[in-house]
């Protein structure tokens, strides 16, 4: 990457608005696909692009939060342990958007599917497009994929984000690696 350009660093997971993927994708500025192909053959790519664009692009560096919005349990040694379902009510209070690390089927991966995205097991997550009747498939009938209706943890994710706001130290941290 050109000094001129430091390179962000943040989570993999990330929440980005609708306006600034289609300033990514739509190409209106250079400097997406410049850091696409500085990142092209990258570890950890997934962590830096997304942070450097809007950490280098005038329109968006003042909306960033820094903070991963994740949940994680750290053990002992410092390490990251899996989550379980003895975590789960712990990680819902959290206000987390994102949690990590699951075993492999574990159950609470299925408690999580069923109480807070209300999947039904070899469906896709309804969104506010499905129409069918609850209980079933509510997917089989199809209304506007644009319309957007927040649930519960949309107001958890909501007060979290909100916390962080108020704090009073959210723009002296924007842009600033942890």
């Amino acid at each position: 990457m050109p000094a001129v350009m430091p390179a962000g660093c943040g989570s993999p997971s990330a929440i980005l608005s609708r306006k600034f993927m289609e300033f990514c994708i739509l190409g209106t500025d250079n400097l997406p696909r410049t850091v696409l192909m500085y990142l092209a053959n990258t570890a950890s790519a997934q962590s830096v692009y997304f942070p450097t664009i809007i950490c280098n692009s005038r329109q968006f560096y003042r909306t960033i939060i820094n903070h991963s919005l994740q949940y994680s349990i750290v053990d002992d040694k410092q390490e990251p342990r899996p989550l379980s379902s003895n975590d789960f009510d712990d990680l819902m209070e959290s206000g987390a958007a994102f949690a990590s690390s699951f075993l492999p089927d574990d159950p609470v991966l299925g408690r999580i599917d069923q109480e807070v995205l209300r999947r039904n097991p070899g469906n896709p997550v309804p969104g506010g497009w499905c129409l069918g009747e609850p209980g079933n498939d509510t997917c089989t009938i199809w209304g506007d994929a644009d319309v957007l209706r927040p649930g519960p943890g949309a107001r958890r994710i909501e007060k979290h984000i909100t916390g962080l706001l108020s704090n009073g130290t959210f723009r002296s941290r924007q842009c600033v690696p942890e």
